[in-house]
């Protein structure tokens, strides 16, 4: 007896051991691996196994199992496991009489009459063990599973050996207890740390349902479950939402007063059912649907918003014993941010639609990232080409102003390039993560620029079948780039400069006060000086706007730019439409250089891409450029150093676009001697098209 004393204090020391190692990474088979060691000297044995009673002493899992060859045969029903475990019935393991503090001796399986009766340990001759004990582990206050030990060949245990195995289990028992205690807490925190991020993706709708789809797919990650329901409670009595994760439909038809447990619910008591068939009133029809329905667990949560019951959410499983304690401290915490989502969005509509964007926002955030850099790049102020001296000076100040939140007046003729400067200064400012909203001022008319600038409520004139955000809440967090601002009615300059001065709004037809977070830059190729001197823009909005003024000088003023950018635009737009990169002649660049250009870049992105389309693939000639020179007026002379234009072809560069594409497809045909196909090659077009522009161009053809 004292050699065995020896041995138990060995047991201690390393139980003890390893019970101090414990880390989030502990490994139960191992633990039991090294104990067996220890325990094979003091009973010999061939598969030891721990098992885990849950609390609420009904079902049990595996804590850990060794042997010395078979392999594992408890897959997904392991206390530890991080998955949610399929658990034993407690008669399907151990008799009753373990569990309530009895060790079980069984010296032969073969002669013995509990296992001949079924009131032994179940389901452990079929490891092909012929003898065994099962020996009860105690807790700090209960029963909290047993130790199993078992061998191959029969009468190898004794009175002894039993007395010896309890002294073990009640060494390792509370040891087994406090590592899972240790496990489920840990649980606990990792479950509770993702449950937040559910109230991060309720978007605050009054439809229901699209709050509960989206609530549903934002659970799974910690809570399986077959059925998510909700019952809205209304003045006609509860409304049923029910959203199926998996199966067929279930009936949605029954009134929620009559199941049992509906007063529980109402009374704000939580309601967890582990095994429906025993916990439910099997005489009450209304219950009975819910076992027709396959459910066998099921947690329901009360939704409390005050100090009344206001909705109900239920997680259904369609197998037993599956939800427990944990899982519904986890749904009263989802139920806890369903509430709060539920009332905010009761109480304040426009944090609905912050909701909603905080949403969309999360969905696309990867995409943002990858894109955020692309984006700089696209808008920045590099992809502004051009070396004269006057755009190099306002790319300079569009770049000094772009950190701040100053608005930036815009100024120069149509077709400058306003637009792609307020992106570069958008995508160099703090704001750059936000959006950049634009609008022409001159391209709606005065009955709705201001429901475009404001938005409108549902109603608020014919027509408003819906609300709608205006251009101020759509640039929140970012820029707003109000295009040709001169064109604004009077009513409307007396509202924006409102916004400006105040930083709030309100939609048309809306009473709430909306806030004004964005940034403004705008553009005019007007002089708003003379349009304040003829009254038709205010004065006050004026010195508002202007607080930093940028020009950007017109094409005929940057010299060699012109020839730059044309090159650009040739590389471009001939890979766009498989021409290449033809080239420009010396006739074409000459022609570029004098010409005034009225429509500026915008005219010339529109004369190359029409010169493309004639062109033979060669290099781009002047005649191609379909370019017609303003005429002067009587007795005027060219501007000074603008020399006329050579031009090698003076008709041709007067001629209309029918009338070039015209000359282009008669000159193919005639060098191909009258072959379409080899004259539609020679265009870079197909046959069909070739003969789609003889029919549009008239029998003469």
């Amino acid at each position: 007896m004292a050699e065995i004393e020896v041995d138990l204090g060995g047991i201690v020391g390393a139980v003890a051991a390893r019970a101090r190692a414990m880390t989030p990474e502990f490994d139960p088979g191992g633990f039991l691996e090294g104990l067996s060691r220890q325990l094979q000297g003091l009973i010999p044995h061939d598969r030891v196994t721990v098992l885990y009673l849950d609390e609420g002493g009904r079902t049990v899992s595996v804590f850990a199992e060794h042997t010395s060859g078979d392999a594992p045969r408890h897959d997904g029903r392991y206390t530890l496991s991080l998955a949610r475990a399929s658990r034993y019935p407690i008669a399907e393991v151990v008799s009753s009489c373990v569990f309530a503090g009895q060790a079980e001796l069984v010296r032969d399986a073969q002669s013995d009459a509990r296992c001949m009766a079924g009131t032994a340990v179940l389901g452990v001759a079929q490891a092909g063990l012929r003898a065994w004990m099962a020996l009860p582990l105690m807790g700090v206050e209960r029963v909290i599973g047993a130790l199993i030990v078992g061998n191959t060949a029969p009468d190898v245990y004794t009175e002894a050996h039993l007395a010896t195995g309890r002294q073990i289990a009640d060494v390792i028992g509370p040891v087994i207890e406090s590592i899972v205690l240790v496990h489920t807490e840990r649980r606990r925190r990792q479950r509770l740390r993702v449950v937040p991020e559910v109230a991060r993706v309720l978007g605050t709708s009054l439809n229901v349902a699209e709050i509960f789809d989206r609530l549903a797919a934002a659970v799974r990650p910690v809570l399986d479950f077959d059925l998510m329901a909700t019952y809205l409670l209304e003045s006609d009595g509860m409304k049923r939402w029910l959203l199926l994760a998996e199966g067929p439909p279930v009936r949605g038809d029954e009134r929620f007063e009559d199941f049992s447990f509906a007063a529980r619910l109402l009374a704000g008591e939580p309601v967890l059912m582990r095994e429906c068939e025993s916990e439910l009133d099997l005489v009450n029809p209304t219950d009975r649907t819910i076992l027709e329905d396959g459910i066998r667990s099921f947690i329901a949560v009360p939704l409390i918003f005050g100090d009344k019951v206001g909705a109900l959410l239920a997680f259904a499983k369609r197998q037993p014993e599956w939800f427990d304690l944990s899982d519904l401290e986890v749904v009263e915490e989802i139920a806890q941010h369903v509430v709060v989502a539920i009332q905010h969005q009761r109480l304040a509509e426009e944090q609905r639609r912050l909701a909603i964007a905080e949403e969309r926002a999360q969905q696309l955030e990867r995409r943002v990232q990858r894109l955020h850099g692309a984006l700089r790049e696209q808008y920045g102020f590099g992809r502004i080409l051009g070396q004269a001296p006057s755009l190099r000076e306002a790319l300079e100040r569009a770049a000094q102003v772009a950190p701040q939140e100053t608005p930036v007046l815009l100024t120069g003729e149509s077709g400058t390039g306003k637009e792609l400067v307020a992106q570069a200064i958008h995508y160099a400012s703090r704001r750059a993560d936000g959006p950049c909203v634009a609008i022409n001022c001159a391209a709606l008319p005065e009955t709705l620029i201001e429901s475009e600038l404001f938005g409108h409520e549902r109603g608020a004139f014919t027509g408003a079948d819906k609300q709608k955000p205006g251009r101020f809440e759509l640039a929140a967090g970012g820029t707003l780039f109000l295009d040709e601002v001169g064109e604004l009615a009077a009513s409307v300059q007396v509202k924006l400069l409102r916004v400006l001065q105040e930083h709030e709004f309100q939609r048309v037809g809306g009473t709430a006060t909306l806030k004004a977070d964005f940034r403004l830059i705008v553009a005019t190729n007007r002089n708003l000086t003379d349009a304040m001197a003829r009254g038709h823009f205010r004065e006050d909005l004026y010195y508002r706007l202007s607080v930093f003024p940028i020009h950007l000088p017109p094409l005929r003023e940057r010299g060699d730019d012109v020839v730059l950018l044309a090159l650009e635009f040739v590389r471009r737009l001939g890979e766009r439409m498989g021409k290449g990169e033809p080239g420009l002649s010396r006739d074409a660049r000459e022609l570029l250089v004098t010409y005034p250009w009225p429509g500026n870049i915008r005219e010339l992105q529109n004369a190359i891409e029409r010169a493309l389309i004639v062109s033979d693939a060669g290099l781009i000639t002047a005649a191609q450029l379909g370019l017609t020179r303003p005429r002067l007026p009587s007795g005027e002379a060219s501007p000074p150093g603008v020399p006329p234009p050579r031009v090698a072809n003076q008709d041709a560069a007067a001629a209309t676009l029918q009338e070039l594409e015209r000359h282009a497809i008669v000159d193919a045909l005639a060098k191909a001697k009258g072959n379409k196909t080899a004259a539609a090659a020679a265009l870079g077009i197909t046959r069909m098209q070739l003969y789609t522009k003889l029919r549009q161009l008239g029998p003469s053809q």
